[in-house]
C-alpha cells in the first residue's frame, strides 16, 4: 500500500522503534500531529478523562511532594506528555485553593506535538503555565516531574536473542507493499547497552525503551542535579516475561498493528522492573511500584468521593461511583496501571 511508503523516509528498513516514531510524530502524516485522539470521539480515554478524581490526587500528590521537601519557595512543576490539557488544568484548579503554595510553584509543560500544544493552549486559555521543549531554564529546584501515559506512547525497539547473539526487528515493505517483519544483527552500541541490564538477562524476546529512556535520561540529570523526584503513572507489569506488547488502538477498539496507520494509537507496556534499575543506574532513589489503584486510595480518593456525592442525586453518584471504579478495580485500570517513583532528596519519610 502505497500510504504506508511514507512512513519508511525514503529508507528500505527500519527499526521498529523509527518506524512507529514517524507514524506517530511525523510532523505532517503522524498520529499526534494530525488529530485529537482523546475522549469519545478520539481512539481512547484517559484516567483524567474518567474521573476529575484522578487529577485532583496528583495535585493533591505535589502539595504533598512541596511539604517533604521543606515548603521551599521555589517549585518547578513539569508535566511530561500533557495530552490535551485536561489532567493539568484540574490540577491548577485544586493547587488556587492552596494559596501560599499556589504563589511559589512554577508549571510547565513538556510537549513535542505542535498540534497537541494548541489543544493544550485552548483548554488551558489564560493559565499561567509555560511550554517547554527542554529544561535548560530550569535553574532552580526543587523539580518535580509528573507523566500519566507518557513513556507507553513513545516507541520501543524489539531484540530476539537465539543463541547468545541479538538481533533487532526491523520492518521492510514487500512487492506488493505490504509490511514485513524481518530481523537484523543488533548494533554494537544497542547490544551494550541492553546487556547492561540485569533485568533483561534471561530473556530471549526483548523490548527496550530507548527513546523513552533518552527522554528520561533528560530528566534525571535536572532531578539530580536541583534535588527532586518523577512519578510515572502507566499500564505495564512488574516482570519481564518474553511476550510482544505492541499493540494499536483505533476508535476504542483493538487495530491490527499495521492497519490504519497514522490514524490509530500505537503504544507498548512498560517494563517497570526495567525502570526501576534504570533510576538505580543513574543513582536516584526509587519507591516500590505500586497498583495504580493503591496509590489512589493513599491519596484518599475513596473519601473525596464520599464529599463530592453529598451534593450529588442518585444517577450522578451512581456515574461517579462507576468511574471510580474503571480506575480502582483489579479487573480494570486499578491493577493495570502502575505507579513508579524515583528521587533525589535527604528525607526517608518521602512515600507514595
Amino acid at each position: 500500500m502505497k500510504s504506508n511508503l511514507k512512513f519508511f523516509k525514503k529508507f528500505k528498513s527500519l527499526p521498529v522503534d523509527k518506524f512507529f516514531y514517524n507514524v506517530l510524530y511525523d510532523k505532517k502524516d503522524g498520529y499526534y500531529s494530525v488529530q485529537d485522539p482523546f475522549g469519545s470521539k478520539g481512539d481512547f480515554l484517559t484516567s483524567p478523562k474518567i474521573s476529575k478524581l484522578f487529577s485532583e490526587m496528583i495535585a493533591i500528590w505535589i502539595i504533598y511532594t512541596w511539604e517533604i521537601f521543606g515548603k521551599p519557595k521555589n517549585f518547578n512543576i513539569i508535566e511530561l506528555g500533557p495530552g490535551d490539557g485536561d489532567l493539568i488544568k484540574v490540577i491548577l484548579k485544586v493547587f488556587k485553593k492552596f494559596p501560599y503554595f499556589n504563589s511559589v510553584k512554577k508549571i510547565y509543560l513538556y510537549e513535542e506535538s505542535n498540534f497537541l500544544k494548541k489543544l493544550q493552549k485552548k483548554t488551558l486559555k489564560s493559565e499561567k503555565v509555560e511550554w517547554i521543549s527542554n529544561f535548560n531554564k530550569i535553574k532552580k529546584g526543587p523539580v518535580v516531574f509528573f507523566g500519566n501515559e507518557f513513556l507507553d506512547a513513545l516507541p520501543i525497539k524489539q531484540f530476539k536473542k537465539e543463541k547468545n547473539n541479538f538481533y533487532e526487528k526491523n520492518l521492510i515493505l514487500d512487492k506488493k507493499k505490504k509490511i514485513k517483519e524481518v530481523y537484523f544483527h543488533a548494533s554494537a552500541s544497542d547490544l551494550k547497552v541492553i546487556s547492561s541490564f540485569k533485568t533483561l538477562k534471561n530473556l530471549k524476546f526483548i523490548e527496550f525503551p530507548k527513546m523513552g529512556f533518552n527522554e528520561l535520561g533528560k530528566v534525571v540529570q535536572k532531578v539530580s542535579k536541583l534535588n527532586g523526584c518523577i512519578l510515572i503513572i502507566d499500564y505495564g507489569y512488574l516482570k519481564p516475561n518474553n511476550q510482544n506488547t505492541l499493540q494499536s488502538v483505533y476508535k476504542h477498539k483493538k487495530n491490527k498493528l499495521f492497519d490504519n496507520l497514522g490514524k490509530a494509537d500505537v503504544t507498548s507496556h512498560v517494563n517497570f522492573a526495567l525502570l526501576k534499575e534504570f533510576y538505580t543506574k543513574n543513582n536516584l532513589k526509587v519507591k516500590k511500584t505500586i497498583t495504580q489503584g493503591k496509590f489512589l486510595k493513599k491519596m484518599g480518593i475513596i473519601k473525596r468521593a464520599e464529599i463530592v456525592e453529598k451534593k450529588m442525586k442518585f444517577d450522578e453518584k451512581t456515574n461517579l461511583y462507576y468511574r471510580l471504579k474503571r480506575l480502582l478495580s483489579s479487573r480494570s485500570m486499578g491493577d493495570l496501571f502502575k505507579v513508579s517513583l524515583a528521587y533525589k532528596f535527604k528525607s526517608n519519610k518521602y512515600q507514595i
